[in-house]
């Protein structure tokens, strides 16, 4: 088939996104002819109308749709899979094409656009705030986007890079000179990745992750200039011309190669060879703007009056060779030479070249510096107490730290911080326990002498008392890092309760107060161990609290704080829309700004290509600009009472399932947690060490587990119990709440599209491979109570407010199903077959496969 035989009777009054996706599955459909034959596409074609019809409740297409999944070969069954999933990589790139074309579409010169960065900066001035005002709030607070290593990403790099080629090719297949021969370099491009194996070879090692992490930043650098300059502008067109300077809000970390909570692999050795890819990348960056500077400012001094001391006879590129040069060996803040360029050229008549050349250059040289991005370094509180148990006992302060009461710790840790004094004598041997918790830090602090900004902050995870952070500094003043940030971890529902008296005892530290300065104190707030222990609704509620709590704490001491949001991609783990989440935060708890952490396919989602970041970072600007500008509010007792109550409720439901004894089993039986184990995607395991339990699995592979069964138990269990019981309280109240309350109308808006992802057609089979009948019923039964009850409070059907999310979805689900149905046959051949069958391999790499291949449908993981 020829590249004009796929345009032959594509329909033209059809949207664009519906003929790009036509188009690109005409692609797809002559490679797999071309490379299966005409067999195997017959087959892929039967199936994709049986689930069609299925779905429309087509007579006898279940059960035919059920023998066809009953008698396929592992071969055939893994060429569906990987037939269905090519399609929804393809439609993704559509969707994401879309997205940048409907924002385009949207721009007028009249009004700013909605949540843009003009759009903020009306508001505020509508609000009444002066340009000065503005300014300061700018200056103010920081958006802090944090990269993890989380696995939600299940798409090899190799895999990535392949569909960045084809989504780069869409555009021209709008243009008619361009598309046949962009048609062609399409099918190549679908044609080698059906050649292609999908699994990683091998677990990524923590320097893949660094490696996989960063390469969004390259979108992210081509959209930064845009969005500065927007901001300018905004400022003038608002409040007029010779507005000074204002900088872009925003800063980036990351944890890939710092987080040492529960990854072994993260070693110091590793963390040190991850800052030095730091600087070198920023380096490098650097010199390839600079070359392309230096290509650009080719005037001369015959030509042009010049206000530099250089005496070259093309004077900015003598300066800009010098700048070059100095890069291939040196760290150098290129920002105070790039800033001379600029003046210059503006003095000397040349004011369009410095805008147009030099400030693109000079807004990323001022975000990524000589680091890139800040590394934050995490771990776990309870290795930062033996470690100081041994410090301490090595220099002879204390032979049973462990054994001290909570006071009697604080006493006795800001005493020693009072002392200055190193503990560790010279020369004496120490456990690996010890060395591991400190030569991090020895690390960073020697790297913070070629680059000041390389280190974010010393997170502690469960964090539990306010010794933790006490003893986070003992360490660093060990390892000569004195200046040390600490951000403690809030998870559980349990620490989220309890934080504002942790903080309330550690802001009374007069040698923390003195330490921490007029710095801002951050404090982290998990989403993830709290709804898994807790469920949706608690775990929302007891963040929102403990927010509210410690921003009045903080507030009243006089100390700037910032909170920093432990996000996933999926509702279960604080995931949605996170411009929408930012502005449903308590009002008046911005304080300096907020922090969330960005992972996985959620990267590749808003990151892939300028245009996408440029929108997201733009939603996300505009979100914390809005919010920071908000007055606290009170929100009303009887509301406060009633959602205790519901919370209660909900929490109990919850943990009436996940307490079951018989939970574990259902679990492991009805979704394939044991198989995801095997998926080669993280440097990390998937459960902590010990006897497997609720407790020690991780929030990503329990969340993935539930997002393939399509119960997405995460994400709503509980809520309908929670909802009845605010109903008995107060009849239509929770239509009242969701009505005048940002929280819970963006709580029950995140819960529609969980619920709208859900198919309990779908979880009934993957439930009866477990003999555990009455939890599966007890899933269907709070479906259906939360269904209900969303659809009261909401005043319609489930994203009815949202028709593209839920078109999306519906169209989506018939391409869906085949890869779960034939997943529950492979689970149910997998799991009886021997280990010692030469086949189990093979039906290993197919069960995989249908993994990736649901995440691809539903565009979410963990």
């Amino acid at each position: 088939m020829t590249s004009a035989d796929l345009f032959v009777a594509l329909p033209s009054t059809r949207d664009a996104l519906s003929r790009d996706v036509d188009l690109l599955g005409r692609c797809l459909g002559a490679v797999l002819i071309e490379q299966e034959g005409q067999e195997f596409f017959d087959l892929e074609e039967e199936v994709r109308e049986l689930t069609k019809g299925a779905r429309a409740g087509a007579a006898g297409a279940a059960e035919q749709l059920e023998l066809i999944a009953s008698k396929l070969g592992t071969r055939d069954a893994e060429g569906l899979i990987r037939a269905f999933t090519q399609y929804f990589h393809l439609t993704n790139l559509a969707e994401e094409r879309h997205r940048v074309r409907w924002r385009d579409t949207r721009v007028s010169n009249l009004e700013p656009r909605k949540q843009s960065l003009h759009d903020a900066i009306r508001q505020l001035k509508d609000k009444g705030l002066n340009a000065q005002a503005v300014a300061e709030l700018l200056a103010r607070v920081e958006l802090g986007s944090t990269f993890t290593a989380h696995p939600t990403e299940l798409r090899r790099r190799t895999v990535r890079a392949h569909l960045e080629h084809i989504s780069q090719e869409l555009t021209l297949l709008e243009s008619e000179a361009d598309r046949l021969a962009a048609l062609e370099r399409v099918t190549a491009r679908v044609e080698v990745l059906w050649g292609t194996l999908e699994l990683q070879a091998r677990n990524p090692t923590v320097h893949d992750e660094v490696v996989n992490g960063l390469h969004y930043l390259t979108s992210i650098a081509q959209a930064l200039p845009a969005l500065q300059a927007e901001l300018q502008t905004a400022m003038q067109l608002e409040f007029g011309e010779g507005m000074p300077e204002v900088q872009l809000p925003l800063k980036f970390y990351s944890w890939i190669g710092g987080d040492r909570d529960g990854n072994p692999f993260v070693t110091p050795e590793v963390t040190g060879e991850t800052l030095m890819y730091h600087q070198t990348q920023a380096r490098e960056r650097m010199r390839l703007d600079v070359a392309q500077l230096f290509a650009n400012l080719s005037q001369h001094r015959e030509r042009v009056h010049v206000h530099l001391y250089s005496s070259a006879p093309e004077p900015w590129r003598a300066e800009l060779e010098a700048l070059h040069l100095r890069l291939r060996t040196e760290s150098v803040d290129a920002v105070p030479i790039l800033e001379q360029v600029r003046d210059s050229l503006v003095a000397a008549g040349q004011a369009r070249a410095a805008k147009v050349f030099v400030e693109p250059v000079l807004v990323r040289a001022k975000m990524f510096s000589t680091h890139l991005v800040a590394l934050d370094v995490r771990e776990f509180s309870g290795k930062l107490e033996i470690a100081v148990a041994e410090l301490l006992r090595l220099g002879g302060v204390s032979q049973h730290y462990s054994q001290l009461t909570e006071p009697d710790r604080i006493a006795l840790l800001e005493h020693e911080l009072e002392t200055r004094r190193p503990l560790l004598p010279i020369g004496i041997a120490v456990s690996d326990e010890l060395r591991s918790v400190l030569e991090p830090l020895r690390v960073m602090h020697k790297h913070l002498a070629t680059s000041p900004n390389a280190f974010g902050r010393y997170v502690i995870s469960h964090g539990e008392t306010a010794s933790d952070v006490l003893e986070a500094l003992i360490l660093g003043r060990e390892a000569g890092f004195t200046a040390l940030d600490v951000s403690p971890l809030f998870e559980t529902p349990h620490d989220l309760e309890n934080c504002p008296e942790v903080m309330k005892a550690l802001l009374e530290s007069k040698i923390y107060r003195a330490h921490l300065g007029n710095r801002v104190q951050e404090v982290m707030l998990g989403y993830s161990d709290s709804n898994k222990e807790a469920g949706f609704l608690a775990a929302n509620w007891a963040l929102y609290q403990a927010q509210e709590k410690l921003a009045q704490l903080l507030s009243e001491a006089g100390v700037p704080y910032r909170f920093f949001h432990g996000r996933g991609t999926s509702i279960g783990r604080g995931g949605g829309p996170a411009a929408r989440g930012i502005m449903a935060q308590p009002p008046g708890t911005i304080g300096s700004g907020l922090r969330l952490t960005e992972q996985g396919e959620a990267l590749a989602d808003r990151y892939a290509n300028p245009e996408l970041a440029k929108r997201n970072l733009e939603q996300l600007l505009y979100a914390i600009i809005v919010a920071a500008a908000q007055e606290p509010v009170s929100v009303p007792l009887e509301w406060r009472e009633a959602l205790n109550t519901a919370a209660h409720a909900s929490s109990q439901a919850y943990q009436q399932l996940v307490f079951d004894p018989n939970f574990l089993e259902f679990f492991e039986a009805a979704t394939p947690i044991n198989e995801i184990a095997s998926l080669r995607i993280a440097s990390r395991p998937v459960r902590r060490p010990g006897k497997p339990t609720l407790d020690n699995l991780r929030a990503i592979p329990w969340v993935m587990s539930w997002t393939q069964n399509r119960a997405t138990v995460p994400g709503w269990y509980g809520l309908g119990t929670g909802l009845a019981a605010l109903e008995q309280q107060q009849q239509g109240l929770s239509a009242k709440l969701y009505q005048e309350w940002a929280f819970f109308r963006s709580l029950l808006d995140n819960a529609q599209m969980s619920l709208s992802k859900s198919d309990m057609g779908i979880f009934k089979r993957y439930a009866d491979l477990s003999e555990h009948q009455i939890l599966r019923d007890s899933i269907l039964e709070e479906y259906a109570r939360a269904v209900k009850h969303v659809k009261a409070a909401i005043g319609g059907d489930l994203l009815e407010s949202e028709p593209r999310l839920r078109r999306s979805i519906e169209v989506r689900n018939p391409y869906v199903d085949p890869i779960h149905i034939v997943q529950v046959e492979l689970l149910r051949r997998y799991r009886s077959m021997p280990h010692d069958n030469p086949e189990r391999a093979t039906l290993e790499r197919a069960l995989l496969l249908s993994i990736q291949g649901i995440a691809a449908g539903l565009r979410n993981t963990g």
